[in-house]
């Protein structure tokens, strides 16, 4: 049973493409004696010619990605442009690094260090003296500023 010219016309009725115009399968031979528009008209005011919703575009993969760079991944180097600095500004890396280090220092003072010890190491953070956390670690081992328990 060729349907090809009702097709065409309910398209054309519905404003949508070929592709996305259903017919009910028991009212095939009602659909076959429809040969103008007005007939197709009423064959879809009463549901026997349907129209598809439009297929949209999956939002699945991207919420998938999203999930992965919300925990960090899909990161690396090729992913990467611009420069280190437009990443991340050395101003604010800066304050990152010398806010942690002057925590760690906090932590410190309380059971390790003097008042004079940890004057003199906190004006070294704030001159740039250490790198991060563990030049400082490092420097107070060699330097053997822990005071001593007892």
């Amino acid at each position: 049973m060729r349907l090809s010219l009702q097709k065409k016309l309910a398209a054309q009725v519905l404003k949508c493409s070929q592709k996305r115009v259903v017919f009910d399968q028991d009212r095939l031979d009602e659909i076959k004696e429809a040969i103008t528009k007005a007939d197709i008209k009423n064959l879809i005011s009463s549901d026997a010619i349907k129209e598809k919703p439009v297929r949209g575009v999956s939002r699945v993969r991207a919420n998938k990605r999203k999930l992965q760079k919300s925990k960090g991944r899909r990161s690396g180097h090729g992913k990467r442009k611009g420069k280190k600095t437009a990443r991340l500004e050395p101003k604010r890396d800066w304050m990152n690094r010398v806010r942690l280090q002057r925590s760690f220092l906090k932590k410190l003072k309380d059971k390790y260090l003097d008042t004079k010890t940890y004057r003199n190491l906190y004006r070294k953070v704030k001159s740039g003296y250490f790198r991060n956390k563990r030049h400082i670690k490092l420097y107070i081992k060699e330097k053997e500023l822990i005071k001593k328990q007892g």
